[in-house]
């Protein structure tokens, strides 16, 4: 765990959460409202322009994927959180976990494993965020293709520039980290 230095974040503006109206909690609340737009109208593609149903048929290197399986595979998320951000994706167009096989069940977790393991190797983080974000009000960038993310998190990878700044620095090309972590799968 982590141990920050008292002045650490001095000079970034916070507002206390024991000025909130209710009870007070410890949780500090970071205030994001740009946000709001693509939480509410989110556009989501139709069923024929599902990019997680169109990349299959692409090369591995156009549609970023780094790992086929036989019912999921994995891909680079095109919008990252990280360098590393990938999604597991069955190639079957369902939008929840609870319509999933057995068998996809089964694969999308191994492959998550898999990604654990290969983004250690290739990129010595620290830890990762893994989760799904089933249906629209839930915050699924694509809601009617399940996909988990697997994002790969460094020791005070955090930062306020994307809240300041509305931008994200990702330090690696996508094409780049594709090839990388291709090349390290382990081949069956």
């Amino acid at each position: 765990m982590a141990s920050y230095s008292e002045d650490e974040f001095a000079g970034i503006p916070a507002e206390p959460a024991s000025s909130f109206a209710a009870a007070p909690d410890a949780y500090q609340r970071l205030w994001t409202p740009h946000r709001l737009v693509y939480i509410e109208d989110g556009q989501q593609p139709a069923k024929d322009d599902c990019p997680f149903c169109l990349a299959p048929e692409k090369s591995d290197e156009d549609a970023l994927i780094v790992a086929r399986g036989e019912h999921a595979y994995v891909l680079l998320n095109l919008f990252p959180y990280n360098s590393g951000h990938l999604l597991v994706c069955p190639y079957r167009h369902i939008a929840t976990y609870d319509e999933a096989t057995d068998a996809e069940v089964a694969e999308i977790g191994s492959l998550t494993q898999t990604a654990m393991r290969v983004l250690r190797e290739t990129s010595s983080c620290d830890g990762f965020n893994i989760g799904m974000n089933q249906g629209r009000i839930a915050g699924a960038g694509i809601a009617a293709h399940l996909h988990q993310h697997v994002v790969p998190r460094w020791a005070l990878d955090s930062n306020f520039f994307p809240i300041i700044a509305g931008t994200k620095a990702v330090p690696r090309l996508l094409g780049d980290v594709r090839a990388e972590v291709a090349n390290a799968w382990p081949r069956s």
